[in-house]
């Protein structure tokens, strides 16, 4: 199970679908699970929030019952966030393997975040403000991480992650 973990903007969810491309693996993104939720009429809360984590967490699960690895894309700031991925591995078995994007440059990420449109239904656009809130919460892996600065280019850091998964 390949989790990808990160602040908004910071090339998590780029770095996620390059792998599951190259590599042929499903891919489980929280944040469009959630609009879905949200699109079904369930009005935004932090129980949508946690219903996304738990679709993304059963879909996963019956994948990695085929015989899949899977990709898990999703902020992972607070300790109760990375523990359903770490508990999802040891339910199933599973080696978990985390790759943390990062973007080193707060002028460049900022601008990233002001900048960006995803279109995800009942989804709002995330602030810059958010972003540091939640930079302020955010806990460190406890297990070893490839760390990725996606300040760096996306084909180096595409290459490092598959080089690292495939280690493994």
């Amino acid at each position: 199970m390949i989790v990808m973990s990160g602040l908004p903007g910071s090339g998590k969810s780029t770095i996620a679908e390059g792998v599951a491309s190259k590599l042929g693996l499903p891919l489980f993104s929280v944040d469009p699970i959630e609009s879905a939720i949200v699109e079904s009429g369930v009005e935004k809360s932090f129980e949508t929030g946690l219903a996304a984590y738990l679709v993304a967490k059963v879909l996963a699960a019956e994948q990695i019952k085929l015989g899949s690895s899977v990709i898990i894309d999703v902020v992972n700031a607070e300790e109760e966030g990375k523990n359903v991925w770490r508990d999802l591995a040891k339910e199933c078995e599973v080696e978990l393997l985390i790759i943390e994007c990062s973007l080193s440059d707060a002028v460049i990420h900022q601008k990233r975040i002001e900048s960006r449109v995803r279109n995800l239904h009942g989804i709002s656009e995330v602030s810059w403000e958010k972003v540091e809130a939640r930079r302020e919460k955010y806990t460190e892996w406890k297990e070893p991480t490839l760390e990725l600065d996606s300040l760096n280019p996306v084909d180096s850091n595409l290459q490092k992650a598959i080089q690292y998964i495939q280690s493994k």
